[in-house]
């Protein structure tokens, strides 16, 4: 007798792979064509940790937790080849992994807890898409300033964006850049999310 749901688990885990690499690959492909860099007049935002929130959303938080992976070694990657003052912290990969890996485990438990609410799924989607996010930009730049203050400190300072290292200035800084740039890509990954994973769910019949 033929094992349907062993077929079925099978069909899933291919499917899950697939999804996988094909966003994985968006993200390298955004990362290294610079079209993951959306030009504002005073700074760049960033959607190259999108693919890792639709991934999560729609295939759960191991899909989303591989993306994130791949997502974070990139990153490694070109701090390795095109090098910033910062590039040393992406080094360590408590700085360009782990909270990318994050970013898929919180967006979808975030979207399940959501939904589990208020029954809306564009509702669920859009603010499990600002979390990830936001988990991205916070997680990135709250380890730097706690594992690297001393180095961050100096950095702002030569860039002249604090007079001196004080906990404060630092401290004002980096809420600066989460409030600017943080927001901005949050906004922005709900407003380029949302009707992503409603399409596909909708192609792929799931109920939303």
């Amino acid at each position: 007798m033929l094992n349907t749901r062993g077929v079925g688990k099978s069909h899933e885990n291919v499917r899950k792979m697939v999804v996988t690499a094909m966003l994985s690959g968006i993200c390298l492909f955004l990362g290294l064509t610079g079209l993951g860099f959306v030009p504002l007049p005073l700074f760049k935002l960033t959607i190259l940790h999108l693919p890792v929130i639709i991934g999560a959303i729609v295939e759960g938080p191991i899909v989303g937790a591989s993306i994130g992976f791949i997502f974070g070694l990139f990153s490694i990657y070109q701090n390795i080849t095109t090098p910033t003052p910062m590039s040393p912290f992406f080094y360590n990969p408590l700085v360009s992994i782990l909270p990318r890996v994050l970013i898929g485990v919180i967006a979808y438990y975030i979207y399940k807890l959501i939904k589990s609410k208020i029954k809306n799924a564009k509702v669920s989607i859009s603010i499990a898409a600002i979390c990830g996010s936001l988990v991205n930009t916070i997680g990135v730049l709250g380890t730097i300033y706690l594992v690297y203050f001393k180095d961050y400190a100096t950095i702002l300072m030569d860039k002249g964006t604090i007079a001196n290292n004080s906990l404060s200035a630092v401290t004002t800084a980096l809420l600066t850049v989460i409030g600017t740039n943080g927001v901005a890509e949050a906004i922005l990954s709900a407003v380029i999310v949302t009707p992503i994973v409603i399409a596909i769910f909708k192609m792929q019949k799931k109920r939303i």
